[in-house]
């Protein structure tokens, strides 16, 4: 199918090449061109004579004048086409298709045949059945680990970002969460708050906290700042206004 395209491809580059060669007739663009512009120049000084811009006596020297260049121009000789460049042409078409196939079979490889698409799902599969397990593992060895120490907090930051990467946000929201819970950071809340907003499509109000936080606490030069404000802008249209203190 693909040597189809690739002629079909051939024949329309080609084809103004083609179109060319069998071209036949006469070159007329000097005459035409010539003829055309004494012509207009006789309708300029028509509107010029009808505007009153002209006087009759310069009118009919300058209508003569144009019309003698128009029969002139009409006597311009028409010089056939030259066919000298025959046979670049014919190199050109021969040149285009052994140059494209030149180009294409060393690294198109059209010889060796497509992976089906049901190899690509399974090796898909198959790298994702592996991170899954690997996470699992993950959050075995978690389970073992004494809580509320900084290896359960690498661990849990080791784990939402391997959830990350399979698009698990939510999941790795909470994960983040335990590791905020034990230590917090500024960095961290935020990357957790905008992996909650994304997981839930919208800032939700726990998100929204967790933005405030980290901009309280990060420097005015934090990179991931503009959107975390962006985000707090976003909360104050869809999230609804704390209830006033009462009196």
């Amino acid at each position: 199918m693909i040597w189809l395209w690739m002629a079909l491809l051939s024949l329309l580059a080609i084809s103004p090449v083609v179109v060319v060669w069998f071209r036949r007739g006469s070159i007329r663009y000097r005459r035409d061109t010539a003829v055309a512009l004494h012509r207009a120049q006789l309708e300029e000084i028509e509107r010029d004579r009808a505007d009153g811009r002209l006087p009759e006596s310069e009118f009919q020297g300058a209508r003569l004048e144009v019309q003698r260049r128009l029969l002139v121009a009409d006597t311009i000789p028409e010089p056939e086409a030259n066919r000298s460049a025959r046979g670049l042409l014919i190199a050109t078409l021969v040149i285009i298709p052994i140059a494209a196939l030149a180009l294409f079979v060393p690294f198109g490889m059209p010889f060796i045949p497509s992976e089906p698409h049901s190899v690509v799902m399974r090796a898909v599969s198959e790298a994702r059945a592996k991170d899954d397990a690997l996470i699992a593992k993950l959050e075995q060895k978690l389970a073992e680990i004494p809580p509320n120490t900084e290896q359960a907090r690498q661990g849990y930051l080791l784990l939402g970002q391997a959830l990350v990467s399979q698009h698990k946000l939510a999941a790795a929201a909470k994960a983040w969460t335990v590791a905020l819970n034990m230590k917090f950071n500024a960095t961290l809340a935020a990357e957790t708050a905008e992996a909650e907003t994304e997981a839930a499509g919208h800032v939700t109000p726990n998100a929204a906290n967790l933005f405030h936080q980290a901009l309280d606490k990060a420097p005015a030069n934090a990179p991931w700042r503009p959107l975390a404000e962006q985000r707090l802008r976003e909360a104050a249209v869809t999230l609804p206004a704390p209830p006033e203190p009462k009196p």
